[in-house]
């Protein structure tokens, strides 16, 4: 093996790759569970639907390319329109199609990127400005996390087994 593969198996990006393929796996077996006839389901008048929820988790993992191609995002700049899948089968295409963009789009990101500032922001309003890394840890993937735990949740009150995700489930004793 050449000392450029070495080291380009080796980069910030190829760790991302590998926690994001695993969490997409974990997310795509909640996502394919949730029922098309639940989508409209919540717990609480305060809390997203099941299909607003499982739409959240899959996008979340779009916000890749936006992180690392982009030095900010401003919410004054676009009309955001969340997907409303019709089906479960387009809730898990939205998913798939958005991890195969961001391992896309990590691949094709050098370290130097990561350490570059983003910021989140709606006009003058900052919320916040951080290396692209932090950002891709805490606003991506422990957001991603977040949300597919109270994914679970959600399965689980609606009596529909929890997969298992970091080892065993009630429901599923194996992984």
């Amino acid at each position: 093996m050449s000392s450029s593969a070495a080291v380009s198996s080796n980069n910030i990006a190829s760790a991302f790759i590998a926690e994001l393929e695993h969490e997409a796996a974990t997310a795509r077996k909640c996502l394919e569970r949730v029922p098309a006839e639940k989508f409209d389901w919540k717990p609480h008048e305060k809390s997203m639907t099941f299909s607003r929820l499982a739409s959240h988790i899959a996008e979340m993992f779009g916000w890749t390319p936006a992180t690392l191609q982009q030095p900010e995002l401003d919410f004054s700049k676009f009309d955001y329109k969340p997907l409303e899948p019709k089906t479960n089968e387009d809730l898990v295409e939205y998913l798939d199609k958005n991890v195969t963009e961001a391992i896309d789009t990590l691949r094709n990101t050098p370290d130097e990127v990561f350490m570059e500032n983003w910021t989140m922001r709606n006009g003058e309003t900052v919320y916040f400005t951080m290396p692209k890394v932090a950002v891709m840890r805490s606003f991506v993937m422990n957001h991603i996390v977040h949300h597919r735990g109270q994914l679970t949740v959600y399965l689980r009150l609606n009596d529909i087994p929890v997969p298992s995700i970091y080892g065993p489930s009630a429901d599923e004793g194996q992984m």
